[in-house]
């Protein structure tokens, strides 16, 4: 499992865009997301720097929590 923390992430909209994103690394992927502390858990088989990168191209910058 992976954490992450996007601060950029504000509504729905930032939740669908970033689950996209983690998917399209991993179609099976699990992926937990908190508005409130701005945290994404990840449960993949992607390595974690594919998903980082993913995050950011999709505009949502990532770091390690």
């Amino acid at each position: 499992m992976y954490e992450f923390t996007i601060d950029k992430m504000s509504c729905g909209h930032c939740i669908k865009t970033v689950t996209q994103a983690v998917r399209g690394c991993d179609i099976n992927a699990e992926v937990d997301v908190d508005l409130a502390t701005k945290r994404v858990g990840v449960k993949s088989t992607a390595a974690e720097a594919d998903l980082r990168t993913a995050l950011a191209k999709a505009g949502y910058p990532a770091r390690a929590s």
